[in-house]
Parts: C-alpha cells; structure tokens; sequence
C-alpha cells in the first residue's frame, strides 16, 4: 500500500494531478481543497495516500494531510459513500468542519457537497457519530482539544440533551474554560450551561 508520496508536481487538472517520484509519474486524484493546497507545477510536495483497489481499477487519492484522508477513510465506510462522493464532502468543507457537522448532527453542513442529498447527508452523520471525536483524536496535527469537544457534546446528547443545544453548551464552556480544559471540567460546566 502506498501512504504517502514526496517528488515533483508534474502536472493537475480536474480532481487530479502527477506526482514524479524519482521519473515515475503517479497520476492521484484529489479534492479541490487538496489541489489548492499542495503548491503549484515544478513544486517539491507530499501528499497522503490512500488506495483504492477494485476488481476492474486501481486508483490511488492523494490528501494535503493525514486528518483528510483519515475523514476520507470514514466517510467511505459509511454505506452509499464512495470515493467520489467522499471527495465532493471534502472539497465543499475542511476536516474539522466534518467532524463538527457529524458531532452536532449538522447534515444540512454535509449536504451541501455536490452529490449529497439530505438522506445521505442524515446516514453520515447518523453512523460516524460515535468516531466523530476518535477522528480528531487520532489526526496528525489536530488540536488536541477538538477530540475532547466533540466527547463532551456526545456525553450531553447520550444525557439528552438535542446536539445543538449540546454544541453550543459545550462551545460556551469551552471558551470560558479555555484550550487546557479537561473533559471532566467541560462536561460539568456545559451541563451547568445546558441546564440554565
């Protein structure tokens, strides 16, 4: 498996572009916001990979940054979700903007990536719900608090709470709390916050 690629931007055009790692071109397809990102023709760039391997392709995606393409791994485990339509949700909103659309049960958010209907936008955040927090938990370079938001709005929904009241509980003791807060601290005071 190929998880990542450093060489020369070769070339790019619609939803892809052509790494050259050492005089091998790698054609890698990638969302609008990754192809904005990685640079521009003759650049040194690296990009995450994730392959993809069907019975009649194999096509390999290419992703500014691990935390992309561990969303990309999510959302394509999701039924009805493939790569294309994986990409369509990353290209319309940043991996963080996923994740608090999915932790708040935003789907209007994700619906609004081109091929992303309201049932579809309801399946993602309905079945990546639960991994909303362990995704940015577990990305490379993600503020370290971001997991532990995404926890405490679950723990106000599991007590009840609706996700938005939950979000904009925990969005308020969060600020008041700061960037060190602990779970145990932002839960005790967005429950305070929640009950008012």
């Amino acid at each position: 498996m190929i998880a990542k690629l450093t060489g020369r931007l070769d070339s790019w055009g619609a939803g892809h572009a052509v790494i050259d790692v050492n005089g091998v071109g790698y054609l890698v397809e990638a969302s609008a916001r990754t192809l904005s990102a990685i640079g521009i023709v003759g650049d040194h760039v690296t990009v995450h990979t994730e392959m993809l391997v069907g019975e009649d392709f194999l096509r390999l995606i290419g992703f500014a940054s691990a935390d992309e393409r561990d969303w990309f791994r999510l959302l394509t485990s999701v039924q009805g979700v493939g790569g294309k339509v994986a990409l369509a949700i990353l290209s319309a909103l940043e991996p963080a903007e996923v994740q608090r659309a999915i932790a708040t049960a935003d789907a209007a958010m994700i619906a609004r990536a081109n091929g992303v209907g309201p049932k579809l936008a309801q399946r993602i955040c309905h079945e990546l719900k639960d991994k909303a927090g362990f995704a940015g938990a577990i990305a490379s370079g993600a503020n370290p608090a971001t997991g532990i938001h995404a926890d405490a709005v679950a723990a106000l929904t599991a007590l009840g709470f609706k996700p938005a009241e939950a979000s904009g509980a925990v969005n308020a003791a969060s600020e008041e709390l700061g960037a060190a807060a602990t779970l145990d601290a932002l839960v005790r005071l967005a429950l305070r916050k929640a009950a008012k």
